[in-house]
Formats: C-alpha cells, structure tokens, sequence
C-alpha cells in the first residue's frame, strides 16, 4: 500500500517565510558584526602578545591629536622583557604596505617608517630614558605601533612592555 503526502499551498508559504526569515537573520548577523583591525604583535623569547587596534580607520585618517590620545590609552596586553632580551614585532602586511612608526609613553621613538612586516630590537632600548623619580630604569613603558604612511595616520596598536626585575 502507497501512501502519498500532499502538499499544499500552506507547506510552499511556510517554506517561503521560514527561508525569508532565515535570509533575513544572516544578514541582520552580519551588519553587526564589524571587519575586525589588522593586529600587531609582540614577541619576547617564547612569549608572545597580540592585539588589535586602540584606534583604527579604514580610510587613514586619523587626525595627529587622535593619535596622541591613543598611544596614551591603557591597555592590558603586555609582555615581560628581561636584560638582553630581543624584542620582536610583527604586524599584519596592510599595516607594512602603509609603514608603521613607534612610540613610547606617548613620544615618538622611531619616526623612520618601518615598511616590512617584522623588526627586532634590542629589549634594553626601550627602557633607556624617562625613569623613575630617582633617575632609575622604569619598570614599564607603553609602547605604540602606530601605522602611518608618511601623510596620514591610521591605526594604533598598544601594548606594555614590563622590565623583568634583576634579582
């Protein structure tokens, strides 16, 4: 014995709504999802810290005094750099292809645009100036990747560079 299943106008509208309703969800998901910033990244030996921008605009402006806040803004992604230490950055290649620049503490450090997507540097550098009360070695610094192409800012990667005690 066959059995057949109709299938009347009732089943298509409801195939209809229920595929209009899922088309509608995707793209309602989608437009509140934002295209995530290019990221930067640290590394000191084995130890390694990523992030993405403090402040970022797709079309590259950012006005100077915008960029001043944000290499000042806190941030909670850091690594620990001990005496010796090489420290290693690396950066997503849209933010190479522009050119990117450092600073620290707010000030400008390296102004000559750094144009590949990995550069390392000597850790002790960066705790060289701007100590503590007594004229010391800080215990940390913020140091700012901002990406910028020689006219216009775009981007400011943040983190904390703590000094390893030396005990």
């Amino acid at each position: 014995m066959t059995h057949t299943i109709s299938r009347g106008k009732g089943s298509r509208t409801i195939r209809t709504a229920v595929a209009i309703g899922a088309a509608t969800l995707g793209l309602v998901a989608l437009s509140a999802c934002e295209k995530p910033t290019p990221r930067a990244t640290v590394t000191v030996g084995s130890d390694s810290a990523s992030t993405e921008a403090a402040c970022y605009e797709d079309n590259g402006k950012i006005s100077q005094d915008k960029v001043l806040s944000c290499t000042k803004e806190g941030t909670d992604t850091s690594v620990t750099v001990g005496q010796g230490d090489l420290l290693r950055i690396g950066v997503d290649p849209e933010i190479a292809e522009d050119g990117w620049v450092l600073f620290l503490n707010g000030q400008p450090a390296v102004t000559d645009r750094i144009t590949k997507t990995y550069r390392s540097f000597s850790g002790d550098a960066f705790f060289q100036n701007g100590g503590d009360q007594q004229g010391g070695r800080p215990q940390s610094v913020q140091l700012s990747i901002v990406e910028y192409d020689g006219s216009n800012y775009r981007g400011v990667w943040n983190f904390e560079l703590e000094r390893e005690s030396e005990d």
